[in-house]
């Protein structure tokens, strides 16, 4: 019913195939982008709101840590 139609005479491919050499691959990078005063100080605000944020946490949590082995030194403390 569907058969595939093959050509009647099927010509064989060439042994050699002719690729053409670039004399230098042509590099592209990303393109630039304009950077002006207001892009820096906005990079360097975020960083320094995230390092100020990091810091704000890490003390936190030690003297979360700080409060309870002292809470149970006392506690410890009072029982005997």
């Amino acid at each position: 019913m569907f058969l595939p139609k093959y050509p009647d005479s099927p010509t064989p491919p060439s042994a050699h195939t002719h690729v053409p050499i670039d004399p230098a691959p042509v590099r592209r990078g990303l393109p630039s982008l304009p950077i002006d005063q207001k892009t820096v100080v906005a990079v360097l605000g975020g960083v320094v709101l995230t390092a100020l944020l990091a810091a704000v946490a890490i003390t936190a949590i030690s003297v979360t840590v700080a409060a309870i082995v002292l809470r149970s030194l006392l506690r410890d403390q009072h029982r005997h």
